[in-house]
Order: C-alpha cells, then sequence, then structure tokens
C-alpha cells in the first residue's frame, strides 16, 4: 500500500465512523486528513520526478562514458578506479624517480 492509498484509507476511515460535523475535534480530524492527503499527493509528484531525473542521469552517465572513452580512447588499466597507486600505470624502468605518473627522471615512456 503506498502512501497516498494510505491517505485514502484514513479518509475512508473518517468517513466510516460517522463524525458530528458540528464538533470542533471532527473539524481537527478532517483537516489533518485534508492535509495527510495533500502531502501523499505531493510526494507521490516528487517520486515520479525522482525516477524520470534518475533515467536522465543514468543517460548522461552512459554518454559521458561514450565521451571519456572517445576522447581518451578504452580504458586497459585492470586497476580499481579507487587505486591511484596501480602498477600498469608507473615507469617500467628500474630508476628511483618519484614514481611520478607524468614525468620520469631517466625520460623513459610511461603507461598512461
Amino acid at each position: 500500500m503506498n502512501i497516498t492509498e494510505k491517505a485514502a484509507y484514513l479518509k475512508g476511515l473518517a468517513e466510516g465512523i460517522a463524525l458530528d460535523p458540528a464538533k470542533p475535534e471532527t473539524k481537527l480530524i478532517n483537516a489533518l486528513i485534508d492535509c495527510v492527503n495533500e502531502l501523499a499527493l505531493t510526494i507521490a509528484d516528487m517520486d515520479e520526478d525522482l525516477d524520470t531525473l534518475e533515467a536522465y542521469i543514468e543517460e548522461i552517465d552512459e554518454d559521458l562514458g561514450d565521451a571519456e572513452e572517445y576522447l581518451y580512447g578504452p580504458d586497459d588499466c585492470d586497476c580499481d578506479d579507487e587505486d591511484w597507486d596501480c602498477d600498469c600505470c608507473d615507469c617500467d624502468c628500474d630508476c628511483d624517480c618519484d614514481d611520478d605518473k607524468d614525468e620520469c627522471c631517466c625520460d623513459c615512456e610511461t603507461e598512461e
């Protein structure tokens, strides 16, 4: 049961117990039920908007991945994305440089 169905259920319960419309308690209960109903409808609208935005984000992410592959070529590195010190990106020589991925002290080729 979703939130709009629950709000409708509460409204049905209130109508089913035949509250006296002249009493202030009945006015309060009806006002609260109306408020719950409006909140439920607002949340349902927000859920639909969220689903739409998630679909757009997934499309943008796929397009960005395609653009990155086109610009930078395929990713041949088998390392985790969080592992910045992977062996496949380091210099292949045995020099004592500071493992800077862009420059090597002995001018050997670095893999990227």
